[in-house]
C-alpha cells in the first residue's frame, strides 16, 4: 500500500516552525504534496527541503513569498520524471508539479482563487481547462493519474456549512462548480465523495470567528482519479485533527 498525502501549508517556513516535521516523522506518508509553499528552494533550511527519510522536488513561483508547490517522496518511490504543466502563466506561478511514478502519474496542483469581484475567474477557468487537458492526454497514453491539491472550489453543496451564505463566494461561484462538473463528468472520480457522502467534512477553515473550533469550513482539498484507476484506491481520508496551516492533510492509500 501507498499513501499519498496532499496538503495546503500555508508558507512552508511557517508549517515547520508549527510542526510539519514532527508530523510527518509520525506519520511516514510515503509521498506528500504540499501547496502553497510560498518559498524557493534554495532558500530553506535542509531539514525542509530533505527530512529524514526523504527528498523532494520543488516549483516555484517567479514571485517570491507567493503561491508554489513541493513534493517529498520515500526513496523506494522515486519519481521517473518531474514536469512542470508547460504553460508559462501558470508555471510562473509555481502551480503545477507532474511526477511520473511507474503506476500512476501525480499532479501536485494548487489550483488559482478566483478572487473577490471574480477578479481571477477567468485565469481560472483557463487553468482548469488546461489540467484537463493535460489529465485527458496522460490517459490517452495509457497513463493512470491522480490529481491532488488545493482545487479553491466547494463543488457541491455538501462540500462547505453555509453554501446559501457563499453563493457569490470565491470558491463557490456557479462557474467554478460548472468546471468542477466538467473535470468529473470527463471520467475523473472524487475519492473522498467516492467513499464518504455524508455532509460536515472540510479541509480549509477561516482563521477568523473560531470557524474551526465550530466547524463552520469548506471542502476544497482532493485527490481526484481517473476511474479506472478508482478501484486501487482504498481509503480516502481529511485529517482534520492536525493543525498548522488553515488547511488540514488530506490522503489516500493506494494498492
Amino acid at each position: 500500500m501507498t499513501t499519498l498525502v496532499s496538503w495546503n501549508v500555508n508558507g512552508v517556513r511557517a508549517a515547520g516552525r508549527n510542526g510539519f516535521l514532527l508530523w510527518l516523522d509520525a506519520m511516514q506518508p510515503d509521498i506528500v504534496c504540499l501547496q502553497e509553499t510560498k518559498a524557493h528552494e534554495g532558500d530553506l533550511d535542509v531539514t525542509l527541503r530533505e527530512p529524514k527519510g526523504y527528498s523532494s522536488v520543488w516549483q516555484s513561483a517567479v514571485k517570491k513569498g507567493y503561491s508554489g508547490t513541493a513534493t517529498y517522496f520515500k526513496s523506494k518511490h522515486t519519481p521517473l520524471s518531474v514536469k512542470t504543466m508547460g504553460v508559462d502563466e501558470f508555471d510562473n506561478e509555481g502551480r503545477v508539479q507532474m511526477v511520473e511514478f511507474k503506476d500512476f502519474t501525480l499532479i501536485n496542483a494548487y489550483y488559482p482563487n478566483a478572487q473577490a469581484e471574480r477578479a481571477r475567474i477567468e485565469y481560472k477557468l483557463r487553468f482548469n481547462d488546461s489540467m484537463l487537458k493535460l489529465c485527458n492526454k496522460l490517459r490517452k497514453a495509457g497513463k493512470n493519474v491522480v490529481v491532488c491539491g488545493d482545487f479553491n472550489v466547494a463543488h457541491k453543496d455538501i462540500d462547505l456549512a453555509r453554501p446559501k451564505d457563499n453563493k457569490n463566494s470565491p470558491g463557490f461561484y456557479p462557474e467554478e462548480c460548472a468546471s468542477m462538473d466538467t473535470f468529473i463528468n470527463a471520467g475523473y472520480v472524487d475519492t473522498f465523495r467516492h467513499f464518504t457522502p455524508e455532509p460536515g467534512h472540510y479541509t480549509w477553515w477561516s482563521l477568523r470567528s473560531g470557524a474551526r473550533a465550530r466547524n463552520i469550513g469548506w471542502r476544497i482539498d482532493y485527490h481526484c482519479v481517473n476511474k479506472e484507476f478508482i478501484d486501487r484506491v482504498k481509503k480516502a481520508q481529511i485529517h482534520c485533527d492536525i493543525l498548522g496551516s488553515d488547511h488540514c492533510p488530506v490522503s489516500i492509500t493506494v494498492k
